[in-house]
């Protein structure tokens, strides 16, 4: 399994650190986040028994069936879904993979899944063969929450090296939805993440992933349509997800090849894709500082204004909130791009500190006691003015 980092432990992934609008940038925005929800916020209206009945019986109140009831409840319920993907109505196959989505995205059920592995790898290839824009977008997600459920077994392996030149086959066709090609490629970086079975198979993901995003960053300064921002967002993601297990001496070679292109998406209409290449930025200077402790980048003074105007960005033009998450990004991008810790050891400064959450929030006060803090030196401040006012006071 390719999960060894340098040939030690896996490493965790990077910097983690998800108004209205007022121009073509703003709307740039919205469109792009229209492909990235496509089959996240429609509710599809279906022949297929609704997941809401099975929230409606699992809810607290009235008389509540035990937890083994409402477990055999659910599995009745995603029986039927899973006979649904096969219907001849693609209404009813696109309301069957919703309803699957959100029930493989709130609860564990690998047992449920095991017995039944094949007969949903068999149902999800056909609805990304023959489905079309929503249904292969919707298969895709359960796709890889299927993967993540599975694990990293024998089972997962199966499913992922099956379906992978599927998934592969969507993503690059320039034919096929936005939507569906966005879910293929966050499925197939999720899925190779959890499942694949070599480093082969890894290194091939990230080969197809980079060809797509890199579309949105070609050296002759094209912009590529707003439509397919949420795509190359995705696919950024995802391979910046799966660099976090690639072998160190292939990071060499990405860092030489994508650090002096990547910049250029941080000038992006689409604000989840500036924070997308950001995040990855970052990314790659914490890779490159593993391998050589006195990484230094050519154009660093240059990248450092564009993060800092990012993180200070206060134009008018682009939606508050758009405004905030961005600020709130680039802070935490631009802290970890400058932060080169040889400097510490040179100054003898130590680890950087790390402030302990827990304790800090164990020692705050509750309101009551700020309240009476703050009477205390109300009282304490009113007295000293007063002397100080009285005519009898000495002046010096």
């Amino acid at each position: 399994m390719p999960r060894a980092h340098k040939g030690g432990a896996p490493r965790k992934g990077g910097q983690r650190r998800r108004g209205g609008a007022r121009s073509s940038s703003a709307q740039a925005d919205s469109g792009s986040s229209e492909d990235e929800a496509a089959s996240e916020a429609r509710s599809t209206t279906s022949d297929c028994p609704s997941l809401l009945s099975t929230v409606a019986e699992d809810s607290p109140g009235g008389d509540a069936m035990d937890e083994q009831g409402q477990q055999e409840d659910l599995e009745e319920k995603l029986k039927e879904y899973v006979d649904c993907l096969t219907d001849k109505s693609a209404k009813t196959r696109q309301g069957a993979l919703e309803n699957l989505r959100l029930v493989l995205a709130s609860r564990l059920l690998p047992d449920f899944l095991l017995e039944r592995s094949l007969t949903l790898a068999d149902a999800l290839e056909k609805c990304l063969k023959k489905g079309k824009g929503e249904e292969q977008a919707l298969a895709a997600a359960v796709l890889g929450l299927l993967c993540v459920q599975l694990g990293p077994g024998p089972k997962g392996e199966e499913l992922f090296h099956g379906l992978q030149p599927l998934l592969v086959s969507v993503l690059s066709d320039s034919t096929a939805s936005p939507a569906a090609r966005l879910h293929c490629a966050s499925a197939l970086g999720l899925g190779c993440y959890v499942a694949a079975a070599d480093v082969q198979d890894l290194l091939f993901c990230l080969t197809c992933l980079e060809g797509i995003f890199s579309q949105s960053c070609g050296v002759d300064g094209s912009t590529a349509p707003a439509s397919l921002h949420g795509l190359f967002c995705a696919a950024l993601k995802a391979w910046a997800l799966l660099l976090t297990i690639c072998p160190s001496t292939h990071i060499s070679h990405v860092l030489d090849r994508q650090l002096p292109r990547l910049p250029q998406l941080l000038s992006s209409e689409t604000v989840n894709l500036r924070i997308a290449a950001g995040e990855t930025i970052a990314l790659l200077f914490e890779l490159a500082r593993d391998l050589e402790e006195d990484f230094l980048y050519e154009d660093m003074d240059a990248l450092c204004g564009v993060l800092r105007t990012l993180a200070t960005d206060s134009n008018k033009y682009r939606a508050k909130a758009d405004r905030r998450r961005q600020r709130c990004t680039f802070r935490a991008v631009l802290h970890s791009v400058e932060n080169n810790e040889l400097l510490r050891d040179i100054f003898g400064l130590g680890p950087v500190l790390v402030l302990d959450t827990t304790a800090l929030k164990a020692c705050k006060l509750s309101r009551f006691e700020k309240h009476l803090y703050n009477a205390a030196a109300f009282k304490a401040r009113t007295k000293a003015r007063s002397r100080v006012r009285d005519k009898r006071a000495d002046v010096l």
